[in-house]
């Protein structure tokens, strides 16, 4: 089959991978027929993130038709169309049962395969799913690709308004114009929020966010929201995102992170944030029981929710999709592969 695959930093290719098989008795395989690039894609891409393998299939955000069994799933059936979270979960463990199957004992992330173990991912044909009844789910009348998103985007855009407690007549800010940050001001709206400013330095992207409904700012404008929100939102994953996220929260406020940081130290010491008495939250999405909590509101909002897929290529011309998105060629926000 063909896959989009890790070669070395900012390489991706083409080529053509045996297609998976049934390891365990809960897989599932799945015919994939939309799958995406996310951002966290890029820290591999750029480097940020070592350790894979070449050769690792890419991506964690597909959607597809179940066309083989494990002889123990037992809820679902071949011909079911499903989409996915980005990591597997076995639906038992501590974590699973208490609303972290991020954190699954033995969930694995797709897309990430390192000395040989782990997780082939979703930028292919075909992939296998472990612990199929308790990681995927049936898309029913979602769009596919409102499916990809909440299977990663807009669930972690969800956890981010989760995490920093929005609610009714509350003011709050979101850190990056990109998907999880157009997804986290959309969930505050959602959530009942009186205003939210994005900010984000690309003109483009606070365009949208103003479309959406939000108030776009520059992050060069923090001196006139200094202290001023209940809770920020940082969807961006840099120390420059952190030092903006402590300007802007009032004291007593919560900073909410699902940016995903490769720096050895927040960019606020322990200090200004006892000196702030600041809550911070941060860590991986538990998309699979966002996916369950947010589909209605996914479904009501599907038009909107689509004009974020900017871009929509073949999964052949995956590497250079992978350039665009890098580079931001072509106001390219979200790109949409189909294999």
């Amino acid at each position: 089959m063909r896959a989009l695959t890790f070669d070395s930093p900012q390489k991706v290719k083409i080529q053509e991978v045996a297609e998976p098989k049934i390891q365990h008795r809960r897989d599932a395989i799945i015919r994939v027929t939309h799958t995406a690039i996310c951002g966290s894609d890029l820290h591999v891409y750029h480097g940020r993130e070592s350790g894979l393998d070449p050769g690792t299939i890419m991506g964690h955000e597909f959607v597809g038709e179940i066309i083989e069994l494990g002889p123990e799933v037992s809820t679902l059936k071949t011909g079911d169309t499903v989409f996915s979270p980005f990591t597997s979960c076995c639906g038992t463990c501590r974590p699973c049962t208490t609303g972290l199957p991020c954190r699954c004992a033995m969930g694995q992330l797709f897309g990430w395969v390192e000395g040989g173990t782990g997780l082939q991912g979703g930028q292919c044909e075909y992939v296998r799913v472990p612990f199929a009844d308790s990681t995927l789910k049936t898309t029913g009348p979602l769009l596919p690709e409102v499916a990809l998103l909440l299977g990663d985007v807009l669930s972690t855009g969800g956890y981010c308004a989760e995490q920093a407690h929005v609610a009714p007549g509350g003011t709050y800010a979101v850190i990056g114009g990109g998907p999880v940050g157009l997804m986290a001001l959309t969930t505050c709206q959602w959530r009942g929020a009186r205003d939210v400013v994005l900010f984000d330095p690309i003109a483009e992207r606070r365009e949208q966010a103003k479309r959406w409904g939000g108030i776009p700012a520059d992050p060069s404008e923090v001196d006139r929201y200094e202290g001023a929100f209940d809770a920020v939102l940082e969807a961006v994953g840099s120390p420059a995102a952190s030092l903006l996220a402590y300007k802007l929260v009032r004291p007593g406020g919560i900073i909410s992170i699902v940016g995903v940081h490769n720096e050895p130290h927040f960019a606020f010491t322990p200090n200004q944030a006892y000196d702030k008495n600041l809550t911070v939250h941060i860590g991986r999405c538990p998309a699979r029981r966002l996916m369950d909590e947010l589909m209605p509101q996914a479904i009501a909002h599907s038009e909107r929710l689509t004009e974020i897929f900017t871009h929509r290529v073949p999964l052949s011309d995956g590497p250079d999709a992978y350039r665009m998105f890098a580079e931001r060629k072509d106001g390219c926000l979200k790109v949409l592969l189909s294999p």
